[in-house]
Formats: C-alpha cells, sequence, structure tokens
C-alpha cells in the first residue's frame, strides 16, 4: 500500500529544477559555461509542463478529497467506540 498519493506534477517541476542545479553546479565546479539567464527558461518549463501534468493527473483521477472521504469511512466503520477514547 502506498503511504501517499503520486504527484506527477512535483515530479516533473523536480526535474527541472534539478536540471537547473546541474546546469551552475557544473558551472562552477569548472566544468563548462553556463549563462546567468539559462535558469528562466528551465524554470518556465518545468513549471508549465508540471501544471500540465497535474490538470492530466487531476482529470484522470478525479478529487482527492472525495476518495479520502470515502476512505475514511470505511477505515472508522469497523472500530468499535471504545477503541476510540483513551481512558
Amino acid at each position: 500500500m502506498l503511504r501517499h498519493e503520486f504527484h506527477p506534477g512535483k515530479l516533473v517541476l523536480g526535474l527541472f529544477l534539478l536540471i537547473a542545479a546541474i546546469a551552475y553546479a557544473g558551472d562552477a565546479g569548472g566544468i563548462w559555461e553556463t549563462p546567468w539567464f539559462v535558469a528562466f527558461p528551465l524554470l518556465l518549463a518545468g513549471l508549465l509542463l508540471g501544471g500540465a501534468a497535474a490538470a492530466v493527473s487531476y482529470g484522470i483521477r478525479g478529487r482527492p478529497i472525495a476518495r479520502a472521504a470515502d476512505g475514511s469511512s470505511r477505515r472508522t466503520a469497523g472500530r468499535s467506540a471504545d477503541s476510540s477514547t483513551d481512558a
């Protein structure tokens, strides 16, 4: 069972942030020369593609609150009243 939901928008944005960080780390290490304005297109592309991935994921899965409400009612239905209170 998964501990949390998979969020592809965050994954895509994280990959683009990682690419920007690697580009500037290579520049700082003297491996290659990275112009200062490279981060803007990378971050903009990451935000746009991450937003598109999140929108597609939302369209496929639906609202997470509706699923959580359904899941919580099934989990609490099996509990007894005595186990929910601490004496």
